[in-house]
């Protein structure tokens, strides 16, 4: 090997780092290895460690390698790469003019990486997010005003706050992926430059193993470290995925180190996340964790009154009311119903009616025969055991009033939507913890008391619900 040439490679080396990012520099131009030169053939040859980095660097960076090329090795310089893999080796040569790219041959047998890897440079890669999920169409209420607030923080300074990794958890329905969404819209509206992608945990392990079977692990690797806003939602179901678990990890490492903002959405808090390692689990810990509840009817009215105006809809007031107190809380539920009148309403040229709304919501809403609140559960164990409720909610640790919290919060977990945690704060502002251990200690008594069981039945009967 001649030194002087390696010098000059390297030299090349040094004058693409000082036209591109320190990222795409480390992805792209570091793995590239010098082999040799050919003055009688003017023809330099490299390696490179996968079709894949061929492929990119010839489709997105023949430009910049030419006119480097040509400033320091002349302009007659031919370039050659050769594909080292770990299996086998494929030469693969393509000429680099210095006024231009000639026509790139395709290397056989290449492997060809998921749709959302053929990334071009960073302002042309497609972020997979919905337009129409913003935060202007995400209406604010009790239920979501901490993570919306935190959301929108995030996305005019991503990476710059305490919340990273930012942790959203809640039930299905709740409006999580459309706060994660909105979140990348807005990020993406006031940096266009940085690369911002949405990522459901499912792609993201098609992927993975698709890497995998291909021998490009490396390729989605470097891929998923270069994103500047990574937004994964579902990843609950992750959970039983150790393989993947592990490639998550040392990519949230390497973004979590450079100061990338990583924004995670998952229908329980991490606590709750079977199978997955502590550590990775107090990584999802460390910025911040927020619930985001089921929308209460007011709000329900709200989102429905907002859909109303946006789409140009007319719908009374008094099926916007029924349809908010039946829809179970559910914001999918909401837009189903309202898009499911409309219709009705077109075909079958009526107007919409609580009639008509009464036979849509029957098809498209399971709907809850006496769906109860935690005041009414509150309501029947209090008077069961003849105490007050503002008993129930002191500090007092007397066996009867923590029995009723106990009773109450079983009730509340077996009857309601509601997250432990949420129960915890409206029956005595106990914590998540609180809740399980009264749920655990009544199953248990339950099984060994007979007067116990009676207790407990005729508290439920007394619910009117049919068990």
């Amino acid at each position: 090997m001649n030194n002087s040439h390696k010098a000059l490679w390297e030299e090349c080396l040094r004058l693409i780092e000082a036209n591109v990012s320190e990222q795409q520099f480390k992805t792209w131009f570091a793995p590239i290895v010098f082999e040799s030169y050919s003055e009688s053939e003017h023809e330099l040859l490299v390696q490179v460690p996968s079709p894949y980095v061929y492929e990119y660097l010839e489709q997105y960076y023949v430009g910049l390698l030419s006119k480097v090329l040509a400033r320091v090795f002349g302009a007659s310089v031919r370039l050659s790469y050769r594909i080292v893999t770990v299996k086998a080796q494929h030469n693969v040569t393509t000429t680099v003019e210095s006024d231009g790219p000639s026509e790139i041959q395709q290397p056989q047998g290449t492997n060809k990486a998921p749709t959302t890897l053929d990334a071009a440079k960073p302002q042309q890669l497609n972020p997979q997010l919905d337009a129409k999920k913003t935060f202007q169409n995400f209406i604010e209420g009790d239920s979501n005003k901490l993570p919306r607030t935190v959301g929108l923080s995030i996305a005019e300074h991503p990476g710059k706050s305490t919340f990273n990794p930012f942790f959203i958890f809640g039930p299905s329905g709740c409006g999580k992926t459309h706060l994660i969404n909105a979140i990348g819209v807005r990020c993406k509206e006031t940096y266009p430059q940085k690369r911002v992608l949405y990522v459901s945990a499912r792609l993201f392990q098609v992927q993975f193993t698709d890497s995998v079977r291909h021998n490009t692990t490396n390729d989605f690797i470097n891929f998923y470290q270069s994103i500047d806003v990574l937004i994964v939602d579902d990843i609950q179901e992750w959970m039983n995925s150790p393989k993947t678990l592990d490639t998550f990890f040392h990519i949230f490492n390497h973004l979590f180190r450079l100061g990338r903002q990583i924004i995670l959405a998952s229908d329980r808090p991490p606590v709750d996340l079977q199978g997955m390692k502590d550590r990775l689990l107090t990584r999802f810990a460390c910025g911040l964790i927020a619930e985001l509840e089921k929308p209460n009817v007011q709000l329900c009215v709200d989102i429905l009154n907002a859909k109303c105006r946006r789409d140009g809809l007319k719908i009374p007031a008094d099926v916007i009311q029924y349809i908010a107190e039946t829809a179970n809380g559910s914001v999918r539920d909401l837009v189903g119903v309202v898009n499911s009148l409309m219709a009705y309403s077109i075909v079958y040229n009526t107007s919409v009616d609580m009639r008509l709304a009464e036979r849509v919501i029957k098809r498209a809403v399971k709907v809850d025969n006496h769906p109860l609140t935690i005041d009414e559960i509150l309501e029947k164990v209090c008077r069961h055991y003849n105490v007050e409720q503002h008993q129930v909610f002191s500090k007092s640790r007397k066996r009867d009033l923590v029995q009723v919290r106990q009773v109450s919060m079983f009730f509340a977990q077996k009857y309601t939507k509601m997250p432990a945690g949420r129960i915890g704060q409206l029956i005595g502002n106990r914590d998540h913890s609180t809740v399980i251990h009264s749920c655990n200690a009544v199953e248990q008594r339950l099984k060994v008391d007979q007067a116990f069981q009676a207790e407990i039945s005729s508290i439920e009967n007394s619910f009117k619900l049919k068990l």
